[in-house]
């Protein structure tokens, strides 16, 4: 019986050995970094890698800088009338998840001296708002994430290139992270994103907003963008959190009052190639 195990256990051995030449592997070469393109989904047509490296975004009255890379990955179909609906990567992350340090943090969001009530409750709110969020823990993050699904996402290198259009369609949300925040604290959804309509050209926007200019090198701008009011901060005391945010940040925020501005480095690959090299 042991001899009968031994032998059955050598010769699955062998043949997980000799199968593993025809396994899928990675890309290889000048190809790697587009390692989690989705080049074997039916329809796409090229590989997409863009690193934000630098920038800024402001939404309302807050500005925050871009220090940390963020990066889109993924592909693209073919173009459509000059457009290409995006296909989101591989590893599930579209959008790395980077935090970019929010200016004057926890402070500088929610004031509990702001609360108002009648009365006896006033006190009570203040309270219970400096005994949630007046605990040193200062420190707030913002995070950007895709708002749905990346299929949302459109894509045009002509105009890209070109400088006159919209190069890139992102519908995004923009979570506030700190603990005493919790898990929930968007500016933005999936059904209320701010809805990025970025060129390399130059914006036409309402006012107070003055036109800005892109760049086909490295800069993809919009300042014509809405902004939705803030959600689901504080937890339980989101309903007194919330509008205290809105009114520091000054949300809702109406199109022409905010601005986005991506700078860094765009790379693609025919994802033929990128499938060839893993072979």
């Amino acid at each position: 019986m042991q001899k009968t195990l031994t032998a059955a256990l050598l010769a699955i051995g062998i043949a997980l050995l000799s199968a593993a030449p025809a396994m899928a592997t990675e890309p290889t070469g000048e190809y790697a970094e587009f390692r989690n393109c989705p080049y074997a989904t039916s329809g796409v047509v090229t590989c997409i890698l863009a690193k934000t490296e630098s920038g800024e975004f402001v939404v309302g009255k807050r500005t925050v800088p871009i220090s940390k890379t963020i990066t889109l990955q993924g592909g693209a179909r073919k173009p459509v009338e000059g457009v290409s609906e995006f296909v989101g990567a591989t590893n599930g992350e579209s959008l790395s998840p980077t935090p970019q340090n929010v200016p004057a943090g926890l402070a500088g969001l929610i004031n509990c001296e702001e609360i108002t009530g009648s009365g006896f409750w006033e006190g009570v709110l203040r309270a219970a708002c400096k005994a949630a969020f007046e605990k040193g823990l200062t420190g707030v993050n913002a995070v950007t994430e895709i708002a749905g699904s990346p299929s949302a996402i459109r894509l045009s290198t002509e105009r890209l290139l070109s400088e006159k259009g919209v190069a890139l369609t992102l519908p995004v949300k923009v979570r506030l992270e700190n603990s005493l925040l919790g898990s929930e604290c968007y500016i933005g959804s999936n059904a209320s994103p701010l809805t990025l309509n970025l060129t390399t050209g130059t914006t036409s926007p309402p006012g107070p907003n003055k036109p800005i200019k892109g760049k086909a090198e490295n800069s993809l701008v919009d300042n014509s963008f809405s902004a939705p009011e803030a959600t689901g901060c504080g937890g339980i005391l989101s309903f007194l959190i919330d509008p205290i945010i809105d009114a520091q940040l000054g949300l809702p925020s109406a199109s022409g009052s905010n601005t986005a501005i991506l700078s860094g480095t765009l790379k693609s690959a025919e994802a033929e190639a990128v499938e060839e090299s893993a072979k």
